[in-house]
């Protein structure tokens, strides 16, 4: 697939809704060789202020040497920059290379009967593929709607993480209470 190809494939995912937990993220990066694995993170949870936390980290970080990689949701500018190192978004050829990959994994666990992944389980796949790719120091990871069953909790070698302020948020799936959440 291309470019805009792997887009209406993301976008066209959403009709699949998402399936709370962490199986379909094991699945799918099982069979993509683990990338995340390789790789090391600060974790950014919260409700507000993990943008500017990560861009604070994120300028100084690669303003003193380091290959960053940065994924955050949603972008600001262009969809690009929601993965980007050391300020170059991942490319249009590569992110088609790693959604087409992805795509491949996930025709193979539904024909098994298993879910389809949800747009973000794909994007956050994408990402860590990406950073693998670009052999990244540090990965600021941004977490998506949060929670325990969040798509991003499937890492295993954070270094740092980083709790900003909590509020009354995605409570259909979170809880009621700013406890729950």
């Amino acid at each position: 697939m291309n470019y805009q190809e792997c887009r209406a494939y993301i976008d066209d995912s959403a009709k699949y809704g998402s399936v709370l937990g962490l199986d379909n993220m094991r699945e799918m990066l099982d069979r993509l060789g683990n990338p995340q694995d390789e790789l090391k993170y600060v974790h950014v949870a919260g409700t507000n202020g993990k943008g500017s936390v990560i861009a604070y980290l994120y300028s100084a970080l690669s303003g003193a040497g380091y290959r960053v990689g940065r994924y955050i949701s949603p972008a600001v500018y262009s969809y690009r920059e929601r993965m980007e190192v050391n300020g170059e978004p991942v490319s249009r050829e590569k992110f088609a290379a790693y959604v087409t990959r992805i795509a491949e994994v996930i025709d193979e666990i539904v024909k098994e009967g298993k879910p389809h992944p949800s747009v973000f389980e794909i994007e956050t796949a994408a990402a860590f593929l990406y950073f693998q790719d670009e052999k990244c120091d540090l990965v600021l990871m941004e977490v998506g709607m949060g929670g325990d069953l969040d798509a991003t909790n499937i890492i295993r070698t954070t270094v740092l993480s980083i709790l900003v302020s909590i509020s009354m948020d995605h409570t259909a799936f979170l809880g009621n209470t700013l406890g729950e959440i």
